[in-house]
């Protein structure tokens, strides 16, 4: 559709994951960074079960009682004439496959690390997939106003864990109950913890790389140790380098305390400053659809049930990758070929939303979904006939069969597994010739999850019967003889019908592969 401000729209958009290691923060800093943008009025904090006040993006019931994300949010806002859309990501690593297919719908991701643990197991994963995909990473260092490693330990550890170039943006005074403030080494200035011990002052601009004259802090020991350091990382440290971190080689470093809102400002004014705008995404033919081209164009990165229990609704999340969305456009989806209006459409703040009117590449919009949508699906306008490239899909290693343990309730648990297995969370397979149900995930709080909606969401309780760890893998149906199966390699099929067998352990499917040597098997990832 003809837009004569797209490229201005296109080229305000910032729109990035945040990423971490459970209990780094990251959900702490989600709401500072939606406190500023003046999207919520007061940040609700994971710890908050006694207050009921909860994180904004943590909307779901077993997300409450647990403290946990345990799926991605999506929350917008504008802040310094630039359009924020901000994808809270689960770190724990039983969903890590709802965070890898985010991180496809992003521009730049935001690394949160705890300064008393440093790069953690999970950090560490969540990186090497941002990394693969050459995008932008900003990292904040959080919990200053606790006790943790020095700030010189902690680049090391990035730079080696990580093997990539980092920048300290600012430097910290002091940390735990010694913190004073952290040195802005990109503004000039210092930003102190406590302005109240300062005359209310909040900043103090720097000359020369000092504060000019008389001031208390100079008094103070730490002054001088946080001097020396600046100078050597200036002097011995990586320069500061823009095309490196467009490339994803070099991160800008920040430190801060989330909890504490200080230095989540300072981040946010800098980032929305150096992060990118919209870029070009892949299709499945290697060619890469520009964000300024006219016709509408996105795909399908999440699905999710119930985001409003009262109306039992489900949205497909979808990235805007080009043109202008206007409500109540028609759109074909590209693996059916049917043509669909997309009359009711909203944008969120965590589970608030409101209908759009228009959005653009970068925005991410939740169209409401009667079943057409599954996850990776691409939508365009017109004759633009775009595939994406496809989003990853993880081989299960946990399986357990499922019955529902009132069968006058098999409707409600149909509907339950079918709109749970849609968004992506669990695998769906059935028995090859009984069509028990079996269920696969990733890992076994994956589980406690669908047991826990199921339950709540659809009213229907299940028994839950555990398979262990098992190793699947697909086989093409034309090499398949029922036969081959046997106690050790269970013989299932999955929900689009494909055969696959479930190996007890290596040792089975090695055994397998020397009977059969001409069958060929295959897994996900």
């Amino acid at each position: 559709m003809n837009n004569p401000n797209l490229k201005q729209q296109v080229d305000s958009r910032r729109t990035f994951a945040i990423i971490s290691h459970p209990d780094a923060g990251k959900t702490t800093i989600t709401e500072q960074l939606l406190l500023f943008g003046g999207a919520i009025r007061q940040a609700g904090t994971v710890k908050g079960k006694k207050t009921g006040n909860f994180a904004k993006s943590d909307w779901m019931d077993i997300e409450k009682q647990r403290g946990i994300s345990v799926t991605s949010s999506v929350m917008q806002f504008d802040f310094d004439d630039k359009r924020v859309n901000i994808l809270d990501t689960p770190g724990h690593e039983d969903f890590s496959e709802d965070t890898y297919r985010t991180l496809m719908a992003v521009d730049s991701a935001v690394m949160v690390i705890d300064s008393a643990k440093g790069i953690e197991a999970q950090t560490k994963k969540l990186f090497q997939v941002v990394k693969r995909r050459g995008i932008p990473i900003f990292t904040f260092i959080n919990k200053l106003d606790r006790d943790g490693r020095e700030p010189l330990e902690l680049l090391e550890e990035l730079e080696e864990l990580l093997a990539i170039e980092s920048y300290p943006m600012n430097w910290p005074i002091g940390m735990g109950k010694g913190l004073e403030g952290i040195y802005d080494i990109y503004n000039e200035r210092i930003e102190f913890y406590r302005p109240e011990q300062y005359e209310g002052e909040r900043y103090i601009k720097l000359t020369n790389g000092e504060i000019a004259g008389d001031h208390p802090l100079k008094e103070k020991s730490i002054y001088e140790d946080v001097l020396g350091e600046v100078e050597l990382v200036r002097e011995a440290g990586d320069q500061f380098d823009l095309e490196k971190i467009s490339r994803g080689d070099q991160t800008p470093v920040f430190f801060g305390s989330a909890l504490t809102n200080f230095g989540v400002e300072t981040f946010l004014e800098s980032f929305v400053d150096l992060a990118p705008k919209p870029h070009a995404h892949k299709t499945i033919d290697e060619e890469a659809i520009s964000p300024y081209e006219e016709e509408f164009s996105g795909f399908v990165f999440k699905i999710q049930a119930n985001m409003n229990p009262n109306h039992r609704d489900r949205i497909a999340f979808v990235r805007v990758c080009s043109g202008t969305f206007e409500r109540g456009m028609d759109v074909t989806l590209g693996r059916t070929g049917k043509k669909m209006k997309l009359s009711n459409v909203t944008q969120f703040m965590a589970d608030a939303r409101e209908n759009v009117e228009e959005a653009v590449a970068g925005d991410i919009i939740g169209v409401y979904d009667t079943g057409n949508y599954q996850i990776g699906d691409t939508i365009y306008e017109g004759k633009l006939k775009v595939a994406y490239e496809e989003l990853p899909s993880f081989t299960p290693e946990l399986f357990m069969k499922v019955t529902a343990k009132n069968v006058m309730k098999q409707k409600s648990f149909h509907k339950g597994i079918y709109q749970l297995v849609q968004e992506g969370a669990i695998q769906l397979y059935k028995t090859y010739l009984t069509d028990e149900y079996i269920i696969g995930a990733v890992g076994q709080l994956q589980f406690e999850v669908f047991q826990y909606r199921m339950l709540n969401e659809y009213n229907a309780e299940v028994v839950m019967t555990p398979m262990g760890n098992k190793i699947a893998r697909w086989i093409n149906p034309e090499q398949l003889d029922e036969r081959m199966s046997s106690s050790r390699n269970i013989l299932a099929k999955d929900r689009f019908d494909q055969p696959l067998f479930l190996f007890e352990n290596q040792f089975a499917m090695r055994w397998f592969a020397d009977k059969y040597p001409e069958v060929e098997l295959k897994s996900l990832m």
